[in-house]
């Protein structure tokens, strides 16, 4: 190979390995730009939470007190959604008997969502309302006396009615209160508390 031939073919492989580490280099600024994007995305979700409409339909809202007090106390909702509660709170699960107040509204000063039901609900109806919160560590589920609609979701400072167990604001609104921005003590215990729960 002549001298020029060599030179030429060094010229055109030189050019080429600066080609390829520029195609290289467009590569990683195109995939730090991917991520980038990912990442405030990511953040953006997390802080914002997941895309739902801003109210649930039938929501009421109270402003409510901290507090613990013994003895049996008063509340101005039924069931009550806060306030001042008994030191003990009620461990989370399913019951099959009504739960005290006082240690219910405690349980949802730590985040819980308390389903109530009418006792003379249909046994169909309370099987579907154990499906809806099994596998949620802060609910509880219990039947209520003169409760003043079929079903009633509470959670600190809120409160839903539903004429059904089937009503699909009942899951909308334990994954929206269930350890809530709403919860006063998120990620206290419901557990070692008052109550054997059945389920």
């Amino acid at each position: 190979m002549s001298k020029t031939a060599k030179h030429s073919s060094f010229k055109q492989s030189s050019a080429l390995r600066k080609s390829r580490a520029s195609n290289n280099r467009l590569w990683i600024w195109v995939m730090v730009g991917v991520g980038l994007v990912v990442l405030v995305g990511g953040a953006v979700l997390i802080l914002n939470g997941p895309s739902r409409p801003s109210t649930l339909e039938g929501i009421v809202t109270f402003s409510v007190v901290q507090g613990h007090a013994q003895g049996p106390l008063t509340y101005e909702q039924t069931p009550p959604v806060g306030g001042v509660h008994n030191p003990a709170w009620q461990n989370c699960g399913i019951y099959d008997q009504p739960v005290p107040n006082e240690n219910a509204v405690h349980s949802l000063e730590h985040g819980a969502v308390w389903i109530t039901y009418q006792p003379d609900l249909p046994a169909e109806a309370i099987a579907q309302l154990r499906d809806l919160v099994s596998g949620w560590r802060y609910t509880l589920l219990s039947p209520y006396p003169d409760l003043p609609a079929p079903v009633v979701a509470s959670a600190w400072g809120v409160q839903l009615k539903a004429d059904s167990a089937a009503d699909p604001r009942l899951a909308e609104f334990i994954t929206r209160y269930h350890q809530g921005p709403q919860t006063p003590e998120p990620g206290a215990p419901c557990t070692g508390g008052v109550g054997t729960p059945v389920g």
